[in-house]
């Protein structure tokens, strides 16, 4: 009856059976006692442990902003290393525009250095966390998030052709916006009115403070019509891909490096197909083989991006598409910010109200945006745990 219980423990265990006997009255027997006994003492000690591990859980508040300061961090670092890569010259030959060193150009092979990395990096913190949950998520769920994921990478990278950076940049700060109305459209996914307007709110803020009206005069109008298309068409793709991870979530709900290793997974696949079709793997390799210190900024290119991405998945699975796809948006305006309070750069009053509606609504969302719903959800478990027990010690 008592396996692996001391003689202390036994003694308490049969002096609650004394109480509990005399409790439930004469007809029973001790043997029955200590039975009822020891099973109210594994209902007490099982809410005891829940109880340890909920407080040894990182408050979702905090771990919010652990993962937030996460993927800034990581991903001001991964700036930095690509822009050294994509701007600069490697080499020392002079070139027929007069400049010396070679252009980096290998787009696709870029971005399979960097989903390659991410697989291996995503498999071997699989590999050691070593979870016994594995993962049942259909493998088209995912197949479709990397295809609709490179696409908008793409299509936004493509769009550069036609559209200066800042547009861009504008029209990306609106990813929230389709990540939202098709989460709610395909990923079966309800938000309160507060986090629609809190959401909304920080896009107009963005697009305020980042739009900048002397270099969008500059660009002939007749190319624009192209560059926004593009543009449409990669914050359709980063709608769609927000929707396909609230099913997965809905249905599945995986884990952080397991959605990181899937995709990854897929999105390599698709990648050796393209480069090796276009013929960019071969002068990649080419590139890399004439200038070798290729091999160390790529090197800090792959770490930077598979942190920042595990911080990424691991807000996706715990908070949504919607909450990464605000940090991600919010990412590029601290950036801005920054260099403004650190360099002295002087702000128009318009960027200075775009930067206010931003922290208000990134407060209020943060407060009360989901307040109410985790509240009510909470007070919903906790009675019916209350409720559980209740009939456990009755039974």
């Amino acid at each position: 009856l008592l396996p692996n219980a001391g003689i202390k423990v036994f003694k308490k265990l049969l002096t609650c059976a004394s109480k509990v006997k005399e409790i439930i009255g004469p007809k029973k027997t001790l043997v029955d006692s200590i039975l009822i006994a020891n099973r109210v003492y594994d209902i007490l000690l099982k809410s005891a442990s829940e109880q340890n591990k909920k407080a040894m859980k990182i408050p979702e508040k905090s771990s919010f902003l652990v993962y937030s300061l996460s993927i800034f961090f990581c991903y001001f670092l991964f700036g930095i290393v690509q822009e050294k890569i994509t701007r600069g010259r490697y080499g020392n030959e002079p070139n027929e525009d007069g400049k010396v060193g070679e252009r980096f150009t290998y787009v696709l092979a870029l971005v399979w250095v960097q989903c390659f990395c991410n697989f291996i990096f995503a498999k071997g913190m699989l590999w050691a966390k070593k979870t016994k949950k594995e993962d049942q998520t259909h493998s088209g769920y995912y197949a479709v998030c990397a295809l609709t994921y490179l696409l908008a990478m793409i299509s936004s990278n493509m769009a550069l052709r036609w559209v200066p950076y800042p547009t861009q940049v504008v029209g990306k700060s609106a990813k929230p916006i389709p990540v939202m109305i098709l989460g709610v459209l395909i990923g079966r996914k309800s938000y309160s009115w507060v986090r629609y307007a809190c959401v909304i709110t920080i896009v107009v803020g963005v697009v305020l403070f980042m739009y900048k009206e002397s270099q969008i005069a500059h660009l002939p109008k007749e190319t624009t019509g192209l560059g926004e298309l593009l543009l449409f068409l990669s914050l359709a793709m980063d709608g769609l891909t927000g929707a396909v991870q609230e099913r997965m979530r809905a249905s599945s709900a995986p884990s952080g490096q397991q959605m990181m290793f899937a995709m990854n997974f897929w999105s390599t696949i698709m990648l050796s197909f393209a480069t090796i079709l276009t013929g960019e793997a071969k002068e990649f390799v080419h590139f890399a083989t004439r200038h070798p210190e290729l091999w160390t900024h790529l090197a800090m290119l792959a770490l930077c991006g598979a942190i920042g991405q595990l911080f990424i998945f691991l807000m996706v699975a715990k908070f949504g598409p919607l909450a990464c796809s605000v940090v991600t948006t919010t990412r590029k305006f601290f950036t801005v910010l920054c260099s403004v309070l650190f360099f002295g750069n002087v702000l128009i009053p318009r960027q200075w109200f775009g930067a206010v509606l931003v922290f208000a609504a990134l407060f209020f969302d943060m407060f009360y945006g989901k307040g109410n719903e985790k509240k009510t959800a909470a007070a919903k478990k906790a009675e019916g745990d209350l409720a559980d027990d209740k009939k456990k010690l009755i039974s």
